[in-house]
């Protein structure tokens, strides 16, 4: 049988969480540590984190332990009971508890018929924003303590936690929106490039996931991956100072005209180099580079084999192999085996071999995609 943390174990406890919070960005981390940072607070066999969707009238949780994501209405159950109040809620028995009892049938004791889990004790604590409105709460299922139910000990010491988290998220909210704020210019500023030539804002959509499946399964870090899934969309960014005479030519490119189009690459470093900014400096790698070859046949540079960065390996055959299976003004889209046995042919030639070979590794999750952002019709 577990017992209550000492002072000093529960100050420890919370300086051990609240460091590694502070650390995170992301807030389904975030969510995470509070969940076990609850649990471990008030000695409980289960902690779920509440928080309140106002546009859609729901509370929901991506982190319950021992169950999925849930969704429930605003007001239902006890979560909501203390959201819609803004009062904490004890009960140390469910299947005794007269106050609560028919929010009880319909909850926590109906869930237990499903899972053959037995709730005794809870405890609902809601949690606010800056500005003291209630965003959320902590549900608290058995205490695992000789007590077996929860105290004004308990209630104190998760209401401390209670106040940090309604901050903390409210703070990764913000730096969510900022990030989704972000990506949203970033793919926005790649579809300005595909809109003038003729192309739909899906091919940086598919580009992108491309880009970050080929990324994943060559090793390359997560958050790397993330990086160039971000900042691909922007490798053709340089035909914004393409003429409409070239770009949108619906025949073959003179060597004149060639040589105009293929400025697109130093264009679109020269807009992005300067950047401080992480995503940005990768762009400005992929934009120069996307159409270098392996042999050392390609432009602007003609770079050679590893000489070419690996944001750029992996975004030239990501654009390739889009381009050929999507129709364009100047062509209707490939059959895919002949785009695959393209592929093969260039393998060691225009492309990295390494990569050639992980594309037709991963090729399912890339068709997924290409099924997925599919085009609707030719803009």
């Amino acid at each position: 049988m577990k017992t209550d943390l000492e002072p000093e174990e529960l100050l420890a406890v919370i300086l051990d969480y609240t460091a590694k919070i502070a650390a995170q960005r992301s807030l389904d981390k975030i969510l995470s540590l509070m969940a076990d940072m609850g649990k471990q607070i008030v000695v409980a066999d289960r902690c779920t984190l509440w928080l309140l969707d106002e546009q859609k009238g729901e509370l929901w949780s991506k982190v319950a332990h021992g169950v999925k994501e849930l969704r429930i209405p605003l007001g239902a159950g006890l979560a909501g009971q203390a959201v819609m109040t803004g009062e904490a809620i004890f009960i140390d028995d469910a299947y005794t508890n007269t106050e609560y009892r028919d929010v009880l049938a319909t909850g926590a004791m109906q869930t237990d018929k499903q899972t053959g889990y037995r709730t005794k004790a809870l405890m609902v604590i809601p949690f606010r924003n800056n500005e003291g409105d209630v965003i959320g709460c902590y549900q608290a299922v058995n205490k695992m303590t000789a007590s077996e139910v929860f105290s004004a000990r308990d209630l104190r010491n998760l209401s401390l936690a209670a106040s940090y988290s309604g901050k903390s998220i409210e703070a990764a909210w913000l730096v969510q929106e900022i990030e989704e704020t972000q990506r949203e210019i970033i793919f926005t500023m790649g579809e300005i490039g595909e809109s003038r030539s003729k192309e739909t804002g899906n091919h940086v959509k598919r580009v992108a996931e491309y880009s970050y499946i080929l990324a994943l399964a060559l090793g390359l870090p997560r958050t790397e991956a993330e990086v160039l899934r971000m900042a691909s969309p922007m490798h053709d960014i340089g035909k914004v100072a393409i003429p409409d005479s070239v770009l949108k030519k619906p025949g073959k490119l003179t060597d004149e005209e060639f040589d105009t189009m293929k400025t697109h690459t130093a264009i679109g470093y020269s807009l992005l180099k300067n950047s401080k900014r992480r995503i940005l400096k990768t762009a400005a790698i992929v934009a120069e580079q996307h159409h270098e070859k392996w042999n050392g046949k390609g432009y602007p540079h003609g770079l050679k084999g590893e000489e070419i960065h690996i944001y750029g390996r992996i975004t030239a055959i990501a654009d390739v192999f889009d381009a050929l299976a999507s129709d364009r003004v100047y062509k209707k889209a490939w059959e895919l085996d002949r785009i695959l046995d393209l592929l093969k042919e260039e393998r060691a030639e225009h492309f990295d071999p390494k990569i050639v070979d992980v594309f037709f590794e991963q090729l399912p999750a890339i068709l997924k995609v290409k099924d997925e952002f599919a085009d609707t019709e030719l803009s």
